[in-house]
């Protein structure tokens, strides 16, 4: 009888917390709405892609602090995502989730990471787009299946940022 109470004071203790946990989610998500405005759709017609490359779509955090997650409108779901880098920006085609675009004029930076919210790892082995959406810095993190395109991406953007060809 006693551990029967037992078993039923741990199980309620975890349904308490996992009720816990999806508030806080819901309330972050909430509060994040007023702050991050919409991430911007793919245009209907974005041209040819320049560069393609497919693995995992890790998190979007504010930029500068790589535990603080976005999880507004659904950014926060990590999933498989195929990124493709086109002349007016960069399209995030995420599998079973919102895809989202990064317009080209409001890159800031790519750089090589090691972790982001949801992610971390001992190498440089995450892409990390910053970009700007209305008033609020942001990086977006990717984790390539093959890391050796990852110089053709971070050259490709920085050439856009300053201006240069593709």
């Amino acid at each position: 009888m006693e551990r029967w109470l037992l078993t039923l004071a741990v199980l309620a203790f975890l349904l308490l917390a996992l009720w816990g946990m999806r508030v806080g989610w819901r309330r972050r998500a909430r509060s994040q709405s007023v702050l991050v405005p919409p991430f911007p759709t793919v245009p209907d017609e974005p041209g040819e892609p320049l560069l393609e490359a497919a693995g995992l779509y890790v998190s979007t955090t504010t930029a500068g602090n790589w535990q603080d997650r976005i999880v507004t409108r659904g950014m926060g779901l990590r999933g498989r995502a195929v990124l493709r880098r086109y002349p007016g920006g960069i399209e995030v085609d995420r599998a079973g989730a919102p895809g989202f675009w990064i317009p080209a004029d409001s890159l800031a930076g790519v750089r090589r990471a090691s972790a982001i919210a949801g992610k971390v790892m001992g190498t440089d082995s995450l892409l990390v787009f910053t970009w700007r959406l209305g008033g609020v810095e942001l990086d977006t993190g990717f984790r390539g299946d093959d890391l050796e395109v990852y110089p053709q991406w971070m050259e490709s953007v920085q050439n856009e940022i300053k201006g240069g060809a593709q």
